[in-house]
């Protein structure tokens, strides 16, 4: 395997553009954060308690949030979405597992209503949500859905079983320079130490993309509130179902409103 190979397939995701029209209950965005952000702003129903903010898995984009707004709109939460840099219709020339990722939320964040800020992340999105709780205390509540530890393990198990480790360390090394990042700083089990809102671990227990033993290093560090959920026979993609979503709105419920605010 070419070294040179490996590092643009780590850096560069497959891009899958929104297809169709804007939902109906969402207005266009863009957000200007260095890069361009392209995304939805979904409006709460009711009284609002806060903002949650969709952060979609790896080639994936924002369109991925639609089952997500219908949930939490109902429940008085606004519901951001965007497609992440490398990703969908937005800018950015490399996909980087967090380490700028997390800074593009952070100024997403800073252009949103007042209110406590839900991130709610999936598989790559939950190790941004997880790496910007860690340093952006504005963030009061997580959601990480299949989140993986970090980005080194991570690719290590991806990579085809005829990759030698020569040749994977020095794609890493390619990726490190062309990205303008360290693979070792993508790390949400790192991050977890330096935690303190309420973060609730979801994994499906036959997640053979990203093994559960991803949840509990990340879940073991986490220093605040916690809790894991792990569905019982679920994978990757089909962890939402009815019980799972209760553990959600319970999660959600007990532990954003008793929060203090940040000092």
């Amino acid at each position: 395997m070419p070294p040179s190979w490996g590092a643009d397939v780590l850096l560069h995701p497959p891009r899958h553009h929104v297809a169709g029209v804007t939902p109906e209950n969402a207005e266009d965005v863009v957000w200007d954060v260095g890069i361009r952000l392209v995304g939805w702003r979904f409006a709460a129903e009711g009284g609002r308690r806060g903002t949650v903010v969709f952060l979609h898995g790896l080639g994936a984009n924002r369109a991925g949030a639609i089952p997500i707004a219908a949930h939490f709109t109902t429940r008085g939460f606004d519901v951001v979405a965007y497609d992440g840099r490398a990703h969908g219709d937005s800018g950015g020339d490399a996909c980087t597992y967090g380490f700028y990722e997390k800074r593009d939320l952070a100024r997403v964040i800073d252009q949103l209503a007042s209110g406590p800020v839900v991130a709610f992340g999936w598989s790559l999105g939950a190790g941004v949500a997880l790496q910007a709780a860690a340093q952006d205390q504005r963030i009061a509540l997580v959601v990480a859905v299949a989140p993986f530890s970090d980005l080194r393990t991570a690719a290590i198990e991806r990579a085809p079983p005829f990759a030698s480790r020569a040749s994977i360390a020095e794609a890493f090394r390619i990726a490190e320079a062309q990205g303008r990042f360290r693979v070792d700083d993508a790390s949400p089990m790192d991050a977890a130490v330096h935690i303190r809102a309420p973060v609730l671990v979801i994994h499906g227990a036959e997640d053979h993309q990203t093994p559960i033993a991803h949840a509990h290093r990340v879940f073991d560090r986490l220093a605040g509130p916690k809790k894991l959920v792990v569905v019982p026979g679920a994978g990757h993609v089909d962890v939402l179902g009815p019980s799972t979503w209760q553990e959600v709105d319970d999660f959600v419920s007990a532990n954003l409103a008793t929060r203090a605010p940040p000092k």
